[in-house]
């Protein structure tokens, strides 16, 4: 009970040496936005305010998170399963955004940016054991330690194709405040995909929304990573007044889940292409003002992957003594799968999103986690209808699934990079979310966090589990 005490303490009253702006996601730069429909008096959401107008760009933010269980369902267990024990674990993630603009001129402005990052604490049962992991900001080898590292490095060039500008707001990955209507963009540098890719302003951004794994990002795309989330990429996007389309060709890594990357771009790359259109979803059924978009995403990987076929056969013939589908890698293996995104605002307060999941599931999860199909819905509300503007009330359900090869590898107990019980006893692992983020002043924030898991890593035979989590994030 002490070290429990500690912990929560810990969490309420220390002071964090990083931050960063309120949401972490690159908002659509030339993005319309709708403004609340009754006025508020702005309060600072950063504890320290900053210009638009430098040609610098500094800030950061830390986040804190305490997640507990208490002990449930669990006739056996493997070395990769969510414990059956009670336990509670204490996660901290700090960043320093820094940013500069080379060339002011919106047509064609360059940006430098250079993030450092620090992640340390833990996650409940070490981040095994579930597809939907219940914190996103626990690095999945917690043997790297929370020495600070470079996250970002990159250029960011604009080109224009017209003189119209349009309003923009100044984030971590671009700082220009207008910017042309229509424009080509290039990224190139150290990055992490969910910068660009499958934003979602609902479920997005674990500091201040929802935490789960699969509910902040689309669970099936297994997108191009290290184990701390990051990659080399080059990333080519183009804005319109309605659309916007873009491509990334990156880095993945030399193994499942590893922290190195392989160079060779020949043999082993991610490639994704992501289609969205920013247009109300419902026409004519809610009022004008209120914004919708889609998203349509897809990926392509090429890296060292086996096929849990092959891995299952071996066990079966008696060639291996257990299913190891690392003994079974291939260069220039292929991995591909589908992404579907949507957010809707349906009143001044509320707003809904969906993500939908699939990707091929022969080859093994590599990059992000075990999951080979996803469903998503969630809602947020705002907290201006009861006078707290910055406050924010989120729900949200996922279901996750797995193919019948990567079914058949987990029973016969083989071991992915993320599950592993030593067997199972299939069924869909379904997450019910819930939180409350409360603005307390400027920009420090606090949030009660509930996640019910049924099924955890697809085992019919555990759980339930309810994990209890509170957070505190400051903005710098």
């Amino acid at each position: 009970m002490t070290k429990f005490l500690q912990a929560f303490l810990l969490l309420l009253f220390s002071s964090p040496i990083y931050g960063q702006p309120r949401d972490l996601v690159a908002a659509e730069p030339g993005a319309q936005t709708t403004l609340p429909d009754a006025p508020f008096a702005e309060a600072p959401t950063t504890i320290f305010p900053y210009s638009d107008r430098t040609r610098y760009f500094i800030a950061g933010q830390a986040n804190i998170v305490f997640q507990a269980h208490a002990p449930f369902h669990s006739p056996y267990d493997g070395p990769n399963s969510l414990q059956g024990r009670g336990e509670y674990k204490t996660s901290l993630v700090g960043t320093l955004f820094l940013g500069y603009q080379v060339n002011r001129n919106p047509r064609y402005a360059t940006d430098f940016i250079a993030d450092f990052e620090s992640a340390g604490g833990r996650g409940v049962s070490q981040a095994l054991g579930l597809g939907g992991f219940t914190n996103l900001d626990v690095v999945r080898n917690p043997s790297l330690g929370s020495k600070p590292y470079l996250a970002r490095v990159q250029i960011h060039q604009t080109i224009g194709l017209t003189r119209e500008l349009v309003e923009a707001e100044r984030t971590p990955f671009s700082l220009s405040t207008q910017v042309p209507e229509r424009r080509f963009e290039l990224h190139i540098g150290k990055m992490s995909l969910p910068d660009y890719f499958d934003t979602n302003s609902i479920g997005s951004d674990s500091h201040l929304q929802f935490l789960n794994w699969t509910t902040d990002n689309n669970g099936a795309w297994d997108y191009a990573a290290d184990t701390r989330g990051y990659t080399y990429a080059a990333v080519l996007e183009y804005h319109d007044r309605s659309w916007s389309a873009r491509y990334a060709l990156a880095a993945m890594p030399t193994v499942a889940n590893g922290i190195d990357l392989d160079w060779a771009f020949s043999r082993a790359n991610g490639q994704n292409f992501e289609f969205e259109l920013r247009k109300s979803l419902l026409g004519h059924l809610v009022s004008p003002q209120r914004k919708g978009t889609v998203r349509v995403l897809s990926f392509v990987n090429h890296a060292h992957m086996g096929r849990y076929r092959d891995a299952v056969n071996a066990y079966l013939s008696g060639q291996d003594p257990k299913p190891n589908i690392s003994a079974h890698a291939k260069f220039s293996a292929v991995k591909y799968g589908f992404t579907l995104n949507a957010e809707q605002e349906l009143t001044q307060n509320l707003r809904v999103f969906t993500r939908v999941g699939w990707n091929e599931g022969q080859h093994e999860s590599f990059a992000y986690t075990e999951v080979d199909q996803t469903v998503a819905l969630g809602a947020d509300y705002s907290g201006r209808a009861f006078s707290r503007p910055n406050d924010q009330i989120g729900l949200a359900f996922v279901s996750n699934a797995i193919k019948r090869d990567h079914q058949n590898y987990l029973r016969y107990g083989g071991l992915g990079f993320i599950l592993g019980d030593g067997n199972l006893n299939y069924a869909r692992e379904d997450i019910f979310e819930s939180y409350y983020t409360l603005h307390a002043w400027r920009g420090l924030y606090y949030a009660l966090d509930l996640q019910f898991v049924d099924h955890p890593g697809y085992n019919k035979d555990r759980g339930p589990v309810l994990v209890e989590a509170v957070r505190m994030h400051v903005d710098f």
